[in-house]
């Protein structure tokens, strides 16, 4: 069986795309085929041109001037352009329910802004656990999508999912993942499932998203 093809994108600094491979192998060994996708503003729907799902990876800090609000001094900006690609993607697919999307960390945060979302730039100016999430740990989640220990980096978090639903949060009440229930499937997750060790929270997503793609 001809395997769907799973667009991920990577990030972009100095002019290079660079991506973790373990997205690519964690595709392949779900039964898709990882088709990696420069950041090319303007040229998204050529890109996902013949591919089956979109996987928005993980990254530093969204340009908040886009809705409306001064990006946090301490945050670490993306890079402009690849802001702009992976908005216009979600654009692109807004229109088609059965095309499967994943976000990782970064990946679902832009899904939930873009969704009417908001944004907590700087957990350490409000939430006393804010090192249980920062520096590559591991902590717990609890939710719709099951329970387990995940890998977790991060310095924001969604506080407000917009339209889409909280379907796991951590230890804290940290919003850990997020779902459009009117889509084939189209989950956010804010830990990094392609370093997660829990079967369930990592591998499993991977299989469920490229099984939705075939």
């Amino acid at each position: 069986m001809k395997r769907p093809r799973i667009a991920i994108t990577p990030d972009l600094a100095e002019d290079r795309c660079t991506v973790a491979r373990s997205y690519s192998r964690m595709v392949w060994e779900a039964g898709g085929l990882p088709i990696i996708v420069p950041v090319l503003p303007d040229a998204g729907a050529e890109l996902l041109e013949g591919c089956d799902g979109l996987i928005l990876t993980g990254g530093d800090d969204p340009n908040m001037e886009q809705w409306g609000q001064s990006t946090h001094p301490k945050a670490t900006r993306i890079h402009a352009d690849r802001q702009a690609f992976e908005i216009e993607l979600l654009s692109l697919v807004a229109q088609q329910p059965e095309f499967p999307v994943l976000g990782v960390c970064l990946g679902m945060q832009l899904m939930a802004l873009h969704h009417g979302g908001k944004l907590e730039q700087y957990l350490p100016d409000t939430l006393v656990t804010h090192a249980d999430h920062w520096g590559k740990v591991e902590h717990q989640v609890e939710g719709a999508l099951g329970s387990g220990v995940v890998h977790s980096h991060h310095r924001q978090a969604i506080v407000d999912p917009g339209v889409m639903s909280v379907v796991a949060v951590a230890h804290d009440n940290v919003i850990e993942a997020v779902r459009s229930d009117d889509r084939r499937f189209y989950l956010g997750v804010q830990w990094h499932p392609e370093r997660t060790v829990d079967e369930l929270l990592s591998r499993g997503l991977f299989t469920q998203m490229v099984h939705a793609a075939g």
